[in-house]
């Protein structure tokens, strides 16, 4: 176990879609992201938090993005794409790996907070620059090959009590 100092400069990256998803299937339950970022950070010092998220023409995620905003999370955002015979797309992967790279210098340790083996190679990328590269996401839809690039993976699914929200009907 690799013990977190005070001094360390933490960066989270937050795949929100990807937690929301797997919290939807697996729990039926929200996530509860003020509580991701207090594990995450674990008394180190944060320099910044990224949520990607996805807007849609209703708007109705608003006050959801205005929430990740007031705990210190920046948001950036993508509209939803909508094709030709009904499928939907909104894919953040190489919005990810172009913030993680280009703030890499000024910290420390990087956070990423998804499952998705497409970010194996930023990983592996981030850890041969030096930086300690965490994972936080839901141990059953995360990418086996992805938590053992990892330099630690978190299972949030382990403490659903304290990372999830009942969804109110």
């Amino acid at each position: 176990m690799f013990v977190k100092q005070k001094e360390q400069r933490v960066e989270v990256l937050i795949d929100v879609q990807n937690l929301y998803h797997s919290a939807k299937n697996l729990f039926n339950a929200r996530v509860n992201f003020e509580e991701i970022l207090k594990k995450a950070v674990e008394g180190r010092k944060l320099i910044r938090a990224f949520g990607y998220v996805v807007s849609t023409k209703t708007g109705e995620e608003k006050p959801f993005f205005e929430a990740l905003t007031s705990l210190g999370i920046e948001t950036r955002v993508r509209e939803l794409q909508e094709f030709y015979g009904g499928a939907k797309k909104a894919d953040w992967d190489v919005g990810i790996v172009i913030d993680a790279v280009r703030t890499a210098p000024g910290v420390d340790v990087i956070i990423l907070c998804s499952g998705d083996g497409d970010f194996i190679p930023l990983v592996e990328f981030l850890k041969a620059q030096g930086k300690r590269m965490e994972v936080m996401a839901f141990k059953k839809t995360t990418s086996s090959r992805l938590q053992e690039a990892a330099d630690e993976f978190f299972d949030i699914g382990s403490h659903p009590k304290r990372f999830l929200m009942k969804i109110k009907k």
